[in-house]
């Protein structure tokens, strides 16, 4: 029997791919500020900006059984070149509108049998990284938060991340835009590739299924192995 499956920010990238999984067999619900990308899917499109707008405003289903928040940044400088309202903004998107987020569809996920909801962080947080001070501190943010919640809310709810290297997107683009530059973060990794969308999307499908349904409160590195494996 399918779910009614809300996305937080899936026409691009990882989300519109996690969309594309899922939309055959669930009742799919994506809530982006545009829709460009989504009329050869059968998804039920809803205007939404997470900087600006209340979600509890949409026209959503009252039982909520999937929830994905996609939203997120990569914004990679020296700690030096950052200020502290860059740190604010990065919170703002990551953490802060996922919070507003859940908080705000509390009602909805607890009509569920039990709601699976997904998150995501990056390998930056597990793995100390130049330049990631900013988008590491709101994802290591994300992961704290995932798993207190999962702990108060247990068993009505399932709370996981993702945490990915980097994923052959539009938003990393700048980190991918010739084969010089693909080629040196291929060899980055273990598995000697970035991550693609199909990649995310698979494991995103298994958690919001039943055939996860003993799995909460992890965070999950799907990132070639560049957290765990040392191969130099």
């Amino acid at each position: 029997m399918g779910k009614n499956i809300l996305l937080i920010g899936g026409s691009t990238g990882i989300g519109l791919e996690i969309a594309k999984n899922l939309s055959s067999e669930h009742t799919v619900f994506i809530a982006s500020r545009n829709s460009t990308n989504l009329s050869d899917l059968s998804v039920t499109h809803l205007k939404f900006n997470v900087l600006e707008d209340d979600i509890s405003q949409l026209d959503l289903p009252n039982c909520i059984d999937g929830l994905i928040y996609c939203p997120g940044s990569i914004n990679l400088k020296p700690f030096k070149m950052l200020k502290p309202k860059d740190f604010e903004e990065e919170m703002r998107l990551n953490f802060f509108g996922l919070v507003d987020v859940v908080n705000a569809l509390l009602p909805n996920l607890k009509q569920s049998e039990q709601a699976s909801l997904v998150f995501f962080s990056t390998v930056a947080v597990k793995v100390g990284m130049p330049f990631h001070t900013s988008v590491a501190a709101a994802k290591g943010a994300i992961e704290g938060f995932a798993k207190s919640l999962a702990a108060e809310y247990s068993p009505s709810f399932r709370v996981n991340v993702i945490a990915p290297s980097l994923v052959d997107t539009p938003m990393a683009e700048k980190l991918l835009n010739n084969d010089k530059k693909k080629e040196k973060m291929n060899e980055r990794h273990p598995l000697k590739r970035v991550g693609n969308v199909t990649d995310i999307a698979a494991i995103t499908a298994f958690l919001l299924n039943d055939k996860s349904s003993w799995i909460t409160g992890q965070i999950f590195g799907v990132d070639g192995g560049l957290s765990t494996l040392n191969i130099s």
